[in-house]
């Protein structure tokens, strides 16, 4: 069995993802008759006290991918004008949390998001607008554009769907959530390129 600490994709009935749950709430799930079909390897066992009259115990087992019912809002996400939150957290993922002006590799503590049109020339808080860049190259670059500033970008920043969103926002993903996950990505995704280079 795995630690803990994997995370369960959950996805709708028609396997759209939906978002990631912990081991807690994907035993709750099961608990309430929410699952309705399982994926992927057995992640864990977790047993529960015995029944009083027939001395059994019982057992949930927890796959990798569950399909559950009850979310409607599954098929707005998959829609091409679905827009996910920005965070820098899923920029750097985005990213690869690399600089996409130096080209380097860095902590999240030693990057940051960039606006590429600055705020202060009309440049939006949006995917389409924001990078993430190390702390010197975004200093360098301080409120000019990339050409003001004499520097390039080495990738264009692009809107994720919500597929590669929820990729984005997985800690150590599997290879058959990755798999499936993977199978929502458009074709033209960024996101192939930049898994591939890992």
């Amino acid at each position: 069995m795995y630690s803990l600490d994997h995370q369960v994709l959950r996805t709708d009935l028609a396997g759209m993802p939906i978002d990631w749950v912990t081991y807690r709430e994907a035993a709750r799930l099961y608990h309430l008759g929410q699952v309705q079909y399982a994926c992927g390897i057995l992640l864990y066992r977790i047993r529960g006290g015995f029944n009083a009259i027939s001395g059994a115990r019982s057992v949930i087992e927890v796959n990798s991918i569950i399909a559950t019912r009850g979310e409607s809002h599954a098929s707005l996400k998959a829609s091409k004008n679905y827009v996910p939150p920005l965070s820098n957290e899923a920029l750097f993922a985005r990213d690869a949390r690399l600089c996409l002006y130096c080209g380097g590799r860095f902590r999240d503590r030693e990057l940051s998001r960039d606006h590429v049109t600055p705020l202060s020339m009309g440049g939006t808080d949006s995917w389409s607008n924001v990078v993430t860049a190390c702390k010197r190259c975004n200093n360098h670059k301080a409120g000019r554009t990339p050409e003001q500033a004499g520097i390039k970008l080495i990738a264009v920043p692009f809107v994720p769907t919500h597929a590669e969103y929820v990729f984005l926002r997985g800690r150590r993903v599997l290879a058959d959530q990755m798999q499936f996950l993977l199978a929502h990505f458009p074709r033209t995704s960024p996101l192939h390129d930049r898994l591939q280079r890992r």
